[in-house]
């Protein structure tokens, strides 16, 4: 276990405190993989110090906020470090993000500096930029020192309350909300790690999450504030299903966090023997902590963006579990579930839960109005103190476990995803076509769960659903934009007139109950392939799947299968289910690659023609 000090009783409050003292005894061990490049703890410390040295003389100090737009790799680990010595904030800025929203970022949180990479575009604003990979720019700071930063050297003293991160979420206003967070959760976030995962040299832990959300950093700081391996890999080679099995198997990987529509399709048997597994960012069934939970420790967290990754977590769970605990909160802090005149309720009741500790974010970034509202006195902590309202509902049981219970407003989660729909119905709303929208959560479980937006348009413009999810993917990522459409004249409403959101929410969730089964699709395949062709062909075999797993009337080889409604894990499922009922083991990139089913099904059709003469 990590002692949280050093030589002379120093505290280690920051990442990089905390890094360095990892560094001192583990700097031969490898500290960070991707695909065949291995990079040792000496030689990613001493770039850090590198870069770091020339942001410093760039301006960069305490509370000095940088972007960093750089796909996955072992520079953004570079960076990132560098930010955190040179004692700034990173502004995570993923490369796959559409550039709309991006801009709002870097215009919203005004960073001093920008880092990217020659393959990530420039976002053509006022904000200068250090290009990591330029040839002139790696032969300028190779000549910076490679040992630690000393504390004479920043700008200014570095404390636990400087910022460390802002991360962007979705807004319900329509404008995604940047969360700052800093330091001072850190000692708190590395002692609960050791404490419950015992990670250490020799372990391997899966960088998994989007370098945009929180997770991102629980599992950077669980391999490199503790002297593991951090794993990491293509998004394609993280797909729920096979490939992110493959990923797993490959590296040898023994502690991942992942959602629990990742565990769902994701074949358990053989992965992180020994090791952990934590499941978080949606609700973990009895079912899937049943399977997961054998032959290896599995933990149940919970913790929204506004505190420093987590709240709570619950484990090593066993066993059938009726309900799964959410646990008890981390070290250093505080989980109230209290009714609406804020008594503490601890009898079993429901209420809304509000977190306290060390990791309570600062607040949301320029919103100081938003930030009153949510950030509230804590009355059950030290004179000053602060808790989050957190708008998730819960409860207390006598014997101390928490247990998550839903929303009290419209957010929601869909994938692991936490989306507010309002931001996606503004989003439309612009359109000049669109009049009313009201968006849903369609699906039966956490692996068919999609957005459904149902749109009046106005008499005047014409607009097809297919424009409409275009416009809001120009400035949506990905797992916000609605899988489907649906025009609609007239909207169902309330006795005062309002428009009938459950019943909207009901509609969502019926549809998918009530798509064609698979007799219905079988008997349309022909019509749907042209009529063309022997009745076997993989394009009307192909296009039969694709409706069944989409639940839709028709698919055509014409067609995109994400332009038809799908996401990244119906696409696991669609080839998890090729390879088991025809035995082609269709790579997951193909799905993404592929402009329409036909050229799907010409890859099916080479893979097949490979495995004969194989």
């Amino acid at each position: 276990m990590l002692e949280l000090c050093v030589g002379g009783g120093a505290e280690l409050n920051t990442v990089s405190d905390v890094f360095e003292s990892v560094v001192a005894t583990s700097g031969d061990a490898p500290a960070v993989v991707f695909q065949e490049t291995v990079v040792d703890y000496s030689e990613l410390n001493a770039s850090a110090n590198r870069l770091a040295r020339r942001l410093i003389a760039a301006g960069v100090g305490p509370d000095s906020l940088v972007a960093v737009a750089v796909p996955r790799s072992s520079q953004l680990i570079v960076a990132v470090l560098a930010v955190l010595k040179a004692g700034g904030a990173y502004l995570p800025l993923d490369p796959s993000y559409p550039a709309e929203r991006l801009a709002h970022m870097i215009v919203d949180a005004r960073p001093l500096l920008l880092l990217r990479t020659a393959d990530v575009a420039s976002p053509g604003l006022d904000v200068p930029e250090f290009v990591l990979d330029d040839s002139s720019f790696v032969a300028s700071y190779a000549q910076e020192r490679g040992d630690d930063i000393t504390a004479d050297e920043r700008l200014a003293p570095l404390t636990p309350a400087h910022l460390m991160y802002v991360i962007y979420t979705s807004g319900s206003t329509g404008v995604p909300k940047g969360v700052a967070v800093s330091h001072a959760g850190v000692a708190d976030l590395v002692s609960t790690q050791a404490k419950l995962y015992g990670v250490g040299p020799g372990d391997r832990v899966l960088q998994w999450a989007s370098f945009s959300f929180d997770a991102w950093f629980w599992d950077f700081t669980l391999a490199l504030l503790h002297g593991a391996t951090l794993v990491m890999a293509e998004q394609h080679a993280l797909l729920p299903g096979e490939s992110l099995r493959e990923t797993l198997l490959k590296y040898d990987v023994n502690h991942a966090v992942l959602p629990p529509v990742a565990l769902g399709i994701t074949e358990s048997e053989g992965l992180l023997l020994g090791g952990t597994i934590t499941s978080t960012g949606d609700v973990c069934t009895g079912s899937l902590a049943e399977e997961w939970s054998k032959g290896r420790s599995l933990f149940n967290a919970y913790g929204p963006t506004e505190v420093t990754v987590g709240a709570s977590i619950g484990g090593p769970i066993e066993g059938v579990q009726e309900e799964v605990t959410i646990g008890t909160p981390w070290d250093g802090g505080a989980v109230y579930v209290l009714d609406e005149n804020l008594r503490d309720l601890r009898d079993g009741r429901e209420g809304e839960l509000f977190l306290a500790g060390t990791g309570v974010a600062r607040g949301y970034l320029n919103r100081p109005g938003l930030t009153a509202s949510r950030f509230v006195a804590d009355p059950y902590g030290p004179p000053g103190s602060r808790m989050y309202r957190s708008g998730d509902r819960g409860r207390h049981e006598p014997d101390g476990a928490l247990y998550f219970t839903g929303r009290i407003d419209n957010q929601v989660k869909v994938r692991g995803f936490r989306i507010e729909l309002g931001e996606i119905e503004t989003r439309l709303e612009t359109h000049p076509a669109v009049e009313i929208v009201v968006a849903a959560v369609g699906g039966e479980d956490v692996s068919t769960e999609h957005i459904v937006a149902y749109v009046k348009t106005s008499a005047r413009h014409a607009v097809s659903e297919a424009e409409l999810r275009e416009y809001a993917r120009r400035a949506l990522p990905e797992h916000m934009v609605p899988s489907s459409i649906v025009l609609l004249e007239r909207f169902p409403t309330l006795l005062n007139g309002k428009v009938d959101r459950k019943a909207l929410a009901e509609r969502a969730r019926r549809a998918t109950a009530e798509a064609p089964d698979a007799a219905a699709a079988d008997a349309a395949a022909a019509d749907d392939a042209g009529g063309a062709g022997d009745a076997t062909s993989y394009e009307q075999i192909l296009c039969r799947m694709v409706k069944e797993t989409l639940k839709i009337g028709a698919a055509a080889p014409q067609d995109n299968f994400f332009d038809l409604g799908g996401h990244s894990v119906l696409a696991a499922q669609l080839v998890s289910r090729i390879r088991k009922e025809l035995g082609l083991a269709v790579p997951m990139r193909s799905m993404f690659e592929a402009q329409s089913l036909a050229d799907l099904a010409q890859v099916m059709e080479q893979v097949a023609e490979q495995a004969e003469q194989d």
